[in-house]
C-alpha cells in the first residue's frame, strides 16, 4: 500500500462502535484516500442513533437495510453484495472492513484472491478466522478518539505494552524470529523493511495492537535483537542477540 491508494471502507454498524470511526479513518488516511465510505444498518433502530452525527462528520454514506427476519442478518448480505460489486466495477487499491463478525471472512478471501489488500478493524472479541483472513487487522480498542484541550479532535493510541509483556507474548516473539530467519543474510542481519514485508505477507499482524505506531519502535523495545542503523541510507537492520556470527 502507498499514500496514493484508493480505499473503500465498509462499516458494519451492528458490530462496530461509533466511537472507533475517527481512529479508523485516521489509520486508513496513512495509506491513501478513503474514496468510498459506506455504513450499513437498520437506521430505524434506536441502538444506531449515536452513529448519525459520525456519518455527517466523516462524510459516510448510510445504507439502509431493514431486517427481513430475525434469523438472518440482511445487513451482512447487502454489505457483502456491495463489496463484490465494487470489486468488479471500480478501480480500488485497498478494501477495508470494520466489523467484529466472522461472516465476512469469505468476502475478504474473495477480495484477496484478486490481489487486493484488505484491512480489517474490529473489537477484541472478533473471531480468529476473520482476523487471520485480513492482510492486516487492528483492534478498535487500540484506537481511542478524544477531544484535546482546544476542542480539536485528535486520535491517540493506547498505552504501549510493558517490555516484559512483549517478551512473554510467544506468538509475537516467534513471528519476529521467523521473519528474521527468512530474510537474513549469511551474517544473520536483515533489513527491517524486508522483515516488515515478510510479516505483512504472512500474517494479519499490526504493531498498533501492541500500542506502537511503527514496527521499528516495537523491535527496539522488545530488546531481543542487535540493531544497526545506517545514517546515510536511513536503513535499519537487526540481528538475533543470541547469534554467534561476527
Amino acid at each position: 500500500m502507498n499514500q496514493k491508494d484508493k480505499i473503500a471502507l465498509f462499516i458494519d454498524c451492528d458490530n462496530i462502535s461509533y466511537r472507533s470511526i475517527e481512529g479508523i479513518i485516521s489509520e486508513l488516511s496513512k495509506y491513501g484516500t478513503v474514496n468510498i465510505r459506506q455504513a450499513y444498518g437498520n437506521w430505524t433502530k434506536d441502538n444506531l442513533k449515536n452513529w448519525q452525527d459520525k456519518l455527517l462528520e466523516f462524510a459516510i454514506k448510510p445504507i439502509q437495510q431493514f431486517d427481513y427476519s430475525k434469523s438472518k442478518n440482511a445487513t451482512d448480505i447487502l454489505m457483502t453484495i456491495d463489496a463484490i460489486d465494487l470489486l468488479h466495477t471500480k478501480d480500488i487499491d485497498t478494501f477495508a472492513f470494520a466489523t467484529s463478525d466472522s461472516d465476512f471472512t469469505p468476502v475478504v478471501m474473495r477480495v484477496l484472491a484478486e490481489g487486493i489488500k484488505v484491512l480489517g478493524f474490529g473489537e477484541k472479541k472478533t473471531p480468529k478466522p476473520f482476523i487471520a483472513a485480513c492482510s492486516q487487522f487492528i483492534y478498535t480498542e487500540q484506537l481511542e478518539s478524544t477531544l484535546s484541550k482546544d476542542k480539536v479532535l485528535s486520535t491517540k493510541y493506547t498505552a504501549k505494552k510493558e517490555k516484559k509483556s512483549l517478551k512473554d507474548d510467544s506468538w509475537l516473539v516467534q513471528l519476529l524470529y521467523r521473519a528474521l530467519e527468512q530474510t537474513s543474510d549469511d551474517y544473520g542481519w536483515a533489513n527491517l523493511a524486508d522483515i516488515g514485508a515478510y510479516i505483512s505477507n504472512s500474517t494479519s499482524f499490526s504493531p498498533i495492537n501492541y500500542g506502537y505506531k511503527k514496527l521499528s519502535t516495537l523491535i527496539r523495545d522488545i530488546e531481543l535483537f542487535d540493531i544497526a542503523y545506517d545514517e546515510v541510507s536511513k536503513i535499519m537492520s537487526i540481528r538475533d542477540k543470541r547469534s554467534k556470527i561476527v
